[in-house]
């Protein structure tokens, strides 16, 4: 049985909304202060989510491979984000201007809706565990998840061309 392309976009959707949804309700209720990275991690997966309901609109092949590439693109950038986050931001004691500050002062999100994109706290103070695991490697595996079904899109608009 193989998996539409309806139902792997929808799916992406869902779980990169849910992803920031999580992120909020641990920062607006257990606490949990965003970094610079951390907010540019929310605003990927926000990206995610629009390019897959874009996706479920535009149904013809070049759009369906336009969208694949695009899903392959954010969540590589994703990917590389929570990496940097783990093993380079959260050693540093301060992450102000970064590369994340900068792409989201660029955006204007901070301003426009600070509860949801503006970083509160450092790289070493956002550094926390859940269940044991480094919290930035839940949204690790949900990007690298991203990036396998965008692999699989990606094929299937190839092979549909043929």
């Amino acid at each position: 049985m193989t998996i539409s392309a309806r139902v792997w976009l929808g799916g992406i959707a869902a779980i990169s909304l849910t992803a920031v949804g999580a992120a909020l309700v641990s920062q607006h209720v257990f606490e949990m202060q965003p970094c610079p990275w951390c907010v540019l991690q929310r605003l990927i997966f926000v990206l995610i989510a629009l390019l897959a309901v874009l996706g479920l609109a535009w149904r013809s092949v070049a759009g369906q491979r336009g969208v694949a590439l695009g899903l392959l693109a954010l969540s590589a950038a994703g990917i590389a984000t929570v990496l940097w986050q783990h093993f380079v931001a959260a050693a540093s004691t301060s992450c102000n201007l970064t590369l994340a500050d900068r792409i989201m002062n660029a955006s204007g999100l901070p301003g426009l809706l600070p509860e949801i994109f503006e970083a509160r706290a450092t790289c070493a103070d956002a550094a926390v565990n859940l269940y044991g695991v480094p919290y930035e490697f839940w949204s690790l595996a949900l990007l690298v998840a991203i990036e396998a079904a965008a692999i699989s899109l990606l094929l299937r608009s190839v092979s549909r061309r043929r």
